[in-house]
């Protein structure tokens, strides 16, 4: 399919010349490409990564101002190490950028299932500790197969103990990521506060991230379309960098513009009715609230 003419690219970034953007996994990826994009565009990007030797080789590929910082997503120790780090700093923006996919069954160091705990509570407890400091946008990265698996969050069973299957546990976090994005910006409303949180997805963008899958068929099924079906890292970042830098309502949702979302240019898009439901939203946010043990601040009020 012919690429769209003028459609949204990183040349259309504005300048970001004297913000702090922070990406966690920036080291490969939709993570790197989306650090390049920021520092591009003149951004100082703080790579959070989990290996910071792999981080440090990946922003010297960068050109422009960046740092690295270690941040496991799956260790809620070091996620309140990297924020306590924080020093009071301004931080335009928080890009929730990192997360596993459709793993073997495995726990977090805190004892929560995998994809859950690093896709959603990780990042739902960096950002409540980091949102004090935040000036302009938190931007999670969701993915259209927030729709599969049960199609709802399981209350009953978010660690996935009684029976685990690897898609339905990767499409329980990336719902909880829209749910999350939809809780925060109602928060932030809330506290007439001037930072927005939006959502992104990639569509089908070509990284490592299919590599982990337990099944062997999966991961076959996932190398071929990678190879003939995927657009690359790069084109599957613009819809974070959008959601990232451009005047959108909060709780927007940003993906490609093409055949089911899977390729295109950003634009808005659509996702699921549970995806949008304000009540569940209210009540995961009050359970990760009681898993990771972080709140929302009261000071979060921005200074814009």
């Amino acid at each position: 399919m012919a690429e769209k003419q003028n459609a949204w690219n990183l040349t259309h970034l504005p300048d970001l010349a004297g913000r702090t953007a922070v990406v966690t996994g920036a080291n490969s990826g939709l993570g790197l490409r989306t650090a390049e994009g920021l520092a591009r565009a003149g951004a100082h990007v703080v790579f959070a990564v989990r290996d910071v030797e792999r981080g440090r080789a990946a922003a010297a590929s960068v050109n422009g101002s960046t740092e690295v910082r270690r941040l496991d997503l799956a260790d809620l120790s070091s996620v309140r190490e990297f924020a306590d780090g924080w020093e009071g700093r301004p931080l335009s923006l928080l890009i929730n950028n990192a997360g596993v996919m459709m793993l073997p069954e495995q726990r977090t160091r805190d004892g929560f299932e995998m994809q859950f705990g690093t896709n959603h509570l990780g990042h739902f407890a960096l950002t409540n500790l980091l949102l004090p400091y935040v000036t302009d946008r938190v931007v999670t990265v969701s993915s259209g197969l927030h729709r599969g698996g049960s199609g709802v969050i399981d209350f009953d069973d978010l660690n996935q103990r009684a029976k685990y299957s690897p898609t339905r546990a990767y499409a329980q976090s990336k719902l909880a990521n829209l749910l999350f994005t939809l809780e925060l910006q109602r928060r932030l409303t809330e506290s007439d506060s001037a930072v927005r949180a939006t959502a992104a997805h990639p569509g089908y963008a070509a990284t490592n991230l299919q590599s982990h899958a337990a099944s062997p068929l999966s991961r076959a099924f996932m190398k071929l379309g990678n190879r003939f079906m995927a657009q690359d890292d790069q084109a599957g970042a613009l819809p974070t960098l959008y959601a990232a830098t451009q005047d959108l309502p909060g709780a927007s949702y940003v993906g490609p513009d093409g055949f089911q979302e899977m390729r295109g240019a950003p634009a808005l898009v659509g996702r699921s009715a549970a995806a949008s439901d304000p009540e569940a939203a209210k009540r995961l946010w009050t359970v990760s609230e009681e898993m990771t043990g972080v709140r929302f601040p009261l000071e979060a009020v921005a200074r814009g």
